[in-house]
């Protein structure tokens, strides 16, 4: 069997946001959100519409939005490319979300608390080791949480998870594998299949339930996804370069400054690599 990849916005709507996927999304939200305890019991899901199949870098974030059975409303976004400010996006996203439930003249008590789960296909906390993050508002020095508990962020950075199927014991631990290796499986692993929620986002992900058009869909999505990476991995190994060469024409330059008052130019020049004129300019500020 070939599975579509849940990390692409067609995918992860077709598995999560779809009007077959109550039953899954529940499973899903409580093993990632609630540690695999059965909190949520029933939730509507908002946005069952598949996006729209525009190649933009704005097509990359996926989102699936559902309201649960105590009006909590939780956003599911999907970061599969690095790209600057993306920490930005997810609170302005969240903000927004709560801010529009909002209708004209009605008051602050009509607002819900909102959860906005995001899970990254790359390491957004960097000096982490946490594969799940909570973040709430708290008073700084006390630690005292703000009384109306608006907003929750969830992270969920699938390059930190490293545990193979012969492996996986909790809830949690099965769905983020499902999100991280289904792309790549060829069968479902016996430790997850067992999970009726879980054996019914791999029927949906099977790649022979799609039509001719579906499946060229997502193949675009992929590539242009792929192709952004390669994008993304040029311009940090370019800038990486650049730091390099920076630092070591600072260090040269601390070299040949030490030597203006022993040598001349010519000779500095031929000794650190820089040219005459560089050692020059370099003598001229200096004096």
């Amino acid at each position: 069997m070939i599975f579509i990849n849940p990390k692409t916005d067609y995918a992860f709507k077709k598995i999560f946001g779809s009007s077959e996927s109550k039953e899954i999304l529940i499973s899903f939200l409580n093993a990632l959100i609630y540690e695999g305890n059965p909190t949520i019991q029933d939730l509507e899901i908002i946005n069952q519409n598949l996006p729209r199949q525009l190649e933009s870098l704005k097509d990359t974030y996926l989102d699936v939005t559902a309201k649960l059975d105590d009006d909590t409303l939780v956003i599911i976004e999907i970061l599969v490319l690095n790209v600057q400010y993306s920490g930005n996006r997810v609170l302005y996203n969240a903000a927004t979300t709560y801010a529009f439930q909002l209708q004209r003249g009605e008051g602050y008590r009509m607002l819900k608390p909102l959860i906005a789960l995001t899970i990254t296909d790359f390491e957004m906390f960097r000096n982490s080791p946490n594969l799940i993050s909570r973040f709430v508002y708290k008073e700084v020095k006390s630690n005292l949480k703000y009384p109306e508990d608006a907003m929750n962020l969830v992270f969920i950075e699938l390059p930190k998870f490293h545990k193979e199927a012969s492996q996986l014991e909790t809830l949690t631990d099965k769905w983020i594998y499902f999100m991280k290796y289904a792309r790549i499986l060829s069968e479902v692993p016996e430790t997850i299949d067992s999970v009726p929620e879980i054996h019914k986002a791999f029927d949906l992900a099977n790649q022979a339930r799609l039509s001719r058009e579906e499946v060229e869909v997502l193949e675009r999505r992929e590539q242009f996804i792929h192709d952004q990476q390669g994008v993304i991995i040029k311009a940090v190994e370019e800038a990486r370069q650049a730091a390099r060469q920076e630092r070591i024409r600072k260090e040269t330059l601390a070299i040949a400054r030490q030597l203006l008052s022993q040598l001349d130019n010519a000779t500095i020049a031929q000794v650190t690599g820089l040219s005459v004129e560089d050692v020059q300019n370099l003598r001229s500020t200096t004096s």
